[in-house]
């Protein structure tokens, strides 16, 4: 019963205490009894300190849920809703250390390629299967592009490429890398999915220039590109 008192407390400058009593199901007389008992005007101050000590020691990274979380143990009942209402009143917000961005942007207007490899990601002999992938990498200065090339035989990383901004030269020059180190057979096939740069112009040029055969997984499905986007993972 407290709390929904201290709640209308709250929030009696935005809404009427007939209203505000109606939807949490107490009384109007009892509210102002309670009122008349001494009950504080800024009830909340106490929680407001602790939920900024909080959210301070997270080094400003904690959201409502969290700050809840390691509020101290005679604040423990403390409301989710409350904890919200103070980080906003606060300027206080969460932020998520693990942000992710997209990389795999469909070309509707590009030509249709083959899965030729069907996920076999086995392969006879070294340079004959590369597979590429793109990912962002968080860095202190901003986000950098990272193209890879893998090879399917050894599974290693045989080329790989960053840039402040994705394009298709960054897959180009990742391929480039691995030619030039030997790692790009004749005839090998790329397999790769169906972003743009994957389907541009500038890599269907290189591939057929170098001899090398054009792979894509289908849309949407990560599991056609696995070994690829596990590496990028």
């Amino acid at each position: 019963m407290r709390q929904r008192y201290e709640l209308m407390l709250e929030e009696k400058a935005n809404y009427s205490i007939k209203m505000m009593a109606r939807l949490l199901g107490v009384s109007r007389s009892g509210f102002y009894a309670w009122r008349a008992q001494g009950a504080p005007e800024d009830d909340w101050s106490g929680v407001r300190d602790a939920v900024y000590r909080v959210w301070a020691e997270s080094d400003r990274r904690f959201g409502a849920r969290f700050v809840k979380c390691f509020l101290p143990d005679d604040l423990q009942g403390t409301t989710l809703y409350r904890v919200r209402r103070c980080m906003c009143k606060l300027g206080m917000r969460g932020c998520t250390p693990h942000r992710s961005k997209r990389t795999t942007i469909p070309d509707k207007n590009a030509r249709p390629r083959p899965d030729l490899m069907r996920r076999d990601f086995t392969s006879p002999v070294p340079t004959y299967k590369p597979v590429g992938d793109i990912t962002y990498l968080r860095t202190g200065q901003g986000w950098l592009c990272l193209s890879t090339v893998m090879d399917l035989n050894t599974r290693m990383a045989v080329g790989w490429s960053l840039s402040d901004h994705m394009s298709a030269g960054i897959v180009v020059s990742a391929l480039a890398s691995a030619k030039a180190r030997g790692y790009v057979a004749e005839n090998a096939i790329l397999h790769a999915d169906k972003g743009t740069r994957y389907t541009s112009r500038l890599l269907a040029e290189w591939a057929r220039d170098n001899d090398v055969r054009l792979s894509c997984s289908r849309t949407g499905n990560c599991h056609d590109n696995a070994v690829a986007e596990g590496l990028c993972a």
